[in-house]
């Protein structure tokens, strides 16, 4: 068994992975304070919530983008499993030919999901990644990765508006019920989730109009699954990709 992890700005996400499936998976909030052995207790905790013995782990591979939080957990993983986990970094094999000025800069999140998306689905492709922040990704084809765009994320967003206007309030993501709200909270809803999805609908116009062609959208992260159904693209819903990619990964990488 492969143990996978994403460390991302809000969560961290666990996933097992078996014969190339993911098993299971869990999450937990990304926490800047938690030492290496908190960080232990708690994969343990996770892999004894679904009957795992981290003996069985064959090994685990590691994607992050919270350089603060990388080693503290990287140690974990080697507390518990008693080896030193693959990392998602410069010198591992992507199979991508990546067209920025830095393609160091490039962070990990971002090559997972391309190396994930390009193992089941054809170029050219266009990536959307609704966390913390919203981001798209342009893969070309002959696994060209051409760039793509940073956007704030729709929570970031929303914190923002609440926290800077003294009269509104805090909201959930429920679904709108009409784009002309008749309330302060259906009209705060209405803004941010039906912009978010006309936004993310105009950057993909705009991002195919530059290329010349049109592309496969495959949108993935904790908040796709609130917006991709208001936007009027036709775009896949794949909330496993990041854990598909790691996968991917450890398998181009590992020394048979």
């Amino acid at each position: 068994m492969l143990l996978a992890i994403d460390i991302g700005n809000s969560n961290i996400t666990f996933g097992i992975i078996k014969h190339q499936k993911i098993a299971y998976e869990a999450r937990i909030a990304t926490d800047y304070l938690k030492t290496s052995d908190q960080y232990a207790v708690e994969i343990k905790n996770i892999l004894s919530l679904f009957d795992t013995d981290p003996r069985d782990l064959c090994d685990s591979i590691i994607s992050s983008v919270v350089p603060p939080v990388f080693n503290s957990v990287r140690t974990g993983v080697m507390k518990v499993s008693g080896k030193m986990p693959m990392v998602v970094g410069p010198g591992i094999k992507t199979g991508l030919n990546i067209q920025m000025d830095t393609p160091s800069q490039v962070g990990s999140d971002r090559i997972v999901i391309a190396v994930a998306a390009l193992a089941e689905y054809n170029p050219p492709l266009c990536l959307l990644d609704m966390g913390t922040a919203t981001t798209i990704e342009v893969v070309g084809k002959g696994n060209t990765y051409l760039g793509g765009c940073i956007i704030p994320g729709v929570r970031i967003s929303l914190d923002a508006l609440t926290s800077r206007t003294a009269q509104l309030p805090g909201i959930n993501l429920d679904k709108p019920r009409r784009v002309i709200g008749k309330n302060t909270v259906d009209c705060m809803r209405s803004g941010v989730m039906y912009g978010a999805a006309a936004m993310i609908d105009g950057m993909l116009d705009r991002v195919e109009e530059e290329l010349g062609y049109s592309t496969t959208v495959i949108a993935t992260g904790g908040i796709a699954q609130f917006i991709i159904p208001l936007c009027r693209r036709e775009i896949i819903l794949d909330k496993d990709l990041l854990l598909k990619g790691l996968s991917v990964l450890y398998q181009k990488n590992v020394k048979r």
